[in-house]
């Protein structure tokens, strides 16, 4: 069975997802049977989620839990999609929230024989996000393989809370 990594944008049009879950199910099929890796971050981490189910295959979720934040359980989706995974591992740096994202991104790469990148291409991004956690899985060795299909859009949003005050 080989394991399929996922790492990609938050903050999607609602027209992309349909378009990206349909990509995502038809790389998917081409590995059957898969086990995914995901972060079940909201977006591009969720779809896949959903896409590994739908073809009948099983996931496990790397959670980044930062030490300042709502705790991942008061997130109905998210809980939602925990009650169907295999297992579930949290990861808490110490510092900023970002520092978490990084190392939970990490781990997923490195549990995963191939990484998905819901990814448009562009270079920038916050710490632990897409564009970064590609390069590093790029550093390690592991297959890449980048979805964006045709007409898929992303909405413009900060990733990461901003402190008020």
């Amino acid at each position: 069975m080989i394991r399929i990594g996922v790492t990609g944008h938050i903050g999607l049009e609602p027209s992309a997802r349909r378009l990206i879950r349909g990509a995502i199910v038809k790389e998917l099929r081409k590995h059957r049977p898969v086990h995914g890796v995901t972060c079940l971050a909201d977006g591009a981490d969720r779809i896949f989620a959903e896409a590994v189910r739908a073809c009948r295959g099983t996931f496990e979720a790397v959670l980044p839990v930062p030490e300042i934040g709502a705790a991942p359980e008061e997130d109905r989706d998210l809980r939602d999609l925990l009650r169907h995974a295999t297992d579930v591992t949290k990861i808490t740096v110490p510092g900023l929230p970002e520092l978490s994202y990084e190392a939970a991104s990490r781990e997923v790469v490195e549990r995963c024989d191939l990484l998905l990148a819901v990814w448009d291409g562009s270079p920038e991004g916050a710490r632990g996000g897409t564009a970064e956690t590609v390069a590093f899985a790029v550093s390690r060795g592991k297959t890449v393989e980048r979805i964006w299909p045709e007409g898929a859009r992303r909405l413009q949003i900060s990733p990461f809370p901003v402190p008020v005050g």
